[in-house]
């Protein structure tokens, strides 16, 4: 998943998504029989997605995604927790799956990700490295030979880059 054209919000406000919401959907979307792996929110004012990624044991069809998206749409239009329009999306994390939690970091010890921090660290905020190990709350990347270490509290966005070879 590439970051894409979109203006990120602030850090602060999708954390607060994250914060205010994660444990409500994560909730509901377990209640259906669905993974709740995390949400996001993107864009600004009349652009702006909130994109809710699931997952279950044989992944998610798009009749799962339609299903979910009716009954969380539901709860969002109770609650109303985000100020102006904004679209909703229920979505696979797929093949370069978003990494919310330090336990989605733990799960994929060995591979590559990419990572976006939101102060400069070593001078740069993008890194695309192996995942070497979690320590505690530190995030420790192999990068161009090198190892990183990044903070998770410090961490806006992540995912885990495919590794897709045809043979």
């Amino acid at each position: 998943m590439g970051i894409g054209p979109f203006f990120f919000i602030s850090y602060t406000i999708m954390k607060n998504v994250a914060t205010t919401l994660s444990e409500r959907l994560r909730s509901l979307v377990n209640a259906m029989g669905y993974e709740f792996v995390g949400c996001e929110l993107q864009g600004q004012s009349q652009h702006a997605v909130l994109r809710i990624y699931v997952d279950g044991e044989k992944g998610v069809t798009l009749t799962d995604c339609s299903k979910i998206s009716q009954q969380v749409s539901a709860v969002l239009d109770v609650e109303d927790p985000i100020q102006g329009s904004y679209a909703l999306e229920v979505s696979s994390p797929g093949l370069n799956r978003p990494l919310f939690e330090i336990a989605h970091y733990q799960k994929q010890i060995g591979n590559r990700i990419k990572v976006r921090v939101g102060a400069n660290v070593h001078n740069r905020r993008n890194f695309a490295g192996v995942l070497l190990r979690v320590e505690g709350s530190d995030i420790h990347l192999l990068v161009e030979g090198v190892e990183i270490v990044l903070p998770f509290s410090d961490i806006e966005k992540a995912n885990v880059v495919a590794d897709i070879r045809l043979k």
